[in-house]
Protein backbone atom coordinates (compact mmCIF):
# COMPACT_ATOMS: atom_id res chain seq x y z
CA UNK A 1 0.00 0.00 0.00
CA UNK A 2 1.01 3.46 -0.57
CA UNK A 3 2.02 5.87 1.69
CA UNK A 4 -0.92 7.70 3.81
CA UNK A 5 -2.13 11.16 3.34
CA UNK A 6 -3.97 13.73 5.21
CA UNK A 7 -6.55 13.80 2.91
CA UNK A 8 -10.11 12.25 3.52
CA UNK A 9 -13.40 12.09 2.08
CA UNK A 10 -15.61 15.26 2.20
CA UNK A 11 -18.97 15.40 4.36
CA UNK A 12 -20.80 15.00 1.34
CA UNK A 13 -18.95 11.76 0.64
CA UNK A 14 -19.31 10.32 4.17
CA UNK A 15 -22.85 11.14 3.44
CA UNK A 16 -23.18 9.25 0.35
CA UNK A 17 -21.35 6.59 1.40
CA UNK A 18 -23.00 5.86 4.22
CA UNK A 19 -26.33 6.11 2.31
CA UNK A 20 -25.17 2.77 -0.11
CA UNK A 21 -23.88 1.22 3.30
CA UNK A 22 -27.18 1.48 4.66
CA UNK A 23 -29.00 -0.30 1.75
CA UNK A 24 -26.23 -2.52 1.41
CA UNK A 25 -26.97 -3.85 5.27
CA UNK A 26 -30.16 -3.98 4.80
CA UNK A 27 -30.21 -5.74 1.43
CA UNK A 28 -27.67 -8.42 3.14
CA UNK A 29 -30.00 -8.69 5.91
CA UNK A 30 -32.89 -9.94 3.54
CA UNK A 31 -30.76 -12.30 1.84
CA UNK A 32 -29.67 -13.85 4.78
CA UNK A 33 -32.80 -13.80 6.14
CA UNK A 34 -33.99 -15.90 3.22
CA UNK A 35 -31.09 -18.42 2.93
CA UNK A 36 -31.41 -19.06 6.96
CA UNK A 37 -35.20 -19.72 6.52
CA UNK A 38 -34.49 -22.14 3.97
CA UNK A 39 -31.24 -23.91 4.70
CA UNK A 40 -31.57 -23.11 8.36
CA UNK A 41 -29.22 -21.19 10.73
CA UNK A 42 -26.83 -23.89 10.75
CA UNK A 43 -26.51 -24.18 6.83
CA UNK A 44 -23.31 -23.07 6.29
CA UNK A 45 -23.94 -20.58 3.34
CA UNK A 46 -26.68 -18.83 6.49
CA UNK A 47 -23.24 -18.58 8.64
CA UNK A 48 -21.01 -16.92 5.97
CA UNK A 49 -23.94 -14.52 5.60
CA UNK A 50 -23.85 -13.73 9.21
CA UNK A 51 -20.03 -13.38 8.89
CA UNK A 52 -20.81 -10.71 6.40
CA UNK A 53 -22.85 -9.18 8.29
CA UNK A 54 -20.69 -8.64 11.35
CA UNK A 55 -18.12 -7.81 8.54
CA UNK A 56 -20.34 -5.06 7.85
CA UNK A 57 -20.87 -3.95 11.07
CA UNK A 58 -17.52 -3.57 12.19
CA UNK A 59 -17.25 -1.72 9.10
CA UNK A 60 -19.44 0.89 9.89
CA UNK A 61 -18.07 1.58 13.01
CA UNK A 62 -14.95 2.05 11.78
CA UNK A 63 -16.82 4.55 9.45
CA UNK A 64 -18.19 6.05 12.10
CA UNK A 65 -15.01 6.40 14.27
CA UNK A 66 -13.34 8.10 10.67
CA UNK A 67 -15.82 10.53 10.01
CA UNK A 68 -15.99 11.68 14.15
CA UNK A 69 -12.28 12.02 13.52
CA UNK A 70 -12.53 13.71 10.04
CA UNK A 71 -14.88 16.49 11.36
CA UNK A 72 -15.16 17.06 14.81
CA UNK A 73 -17.91 19.62 16.22
CA UNK A 74 -20.50 18.50 13.13
CA UNK A 75 -23.36 16.38 13.87
CA UNK A 76 -22.14 12.91 12.05
CA UNK A 77 -23.04 10.94 15.63
CA UNK A 78 -25.04 8.28 13.97
CA UNK A 79 -24.08 8.78 10.22
CA UNK A 80 -22.89 5.08 9.75
CA UNK A 81 -24.59 3.41 12.91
Amino acid sequence: MGSQTSSHLTLEEHRELSREIRAARARLRELCDVVAGVYGPRNPAAFSFLKIADSMESLCHDLQAQVLHDYPGYDVDDLYV
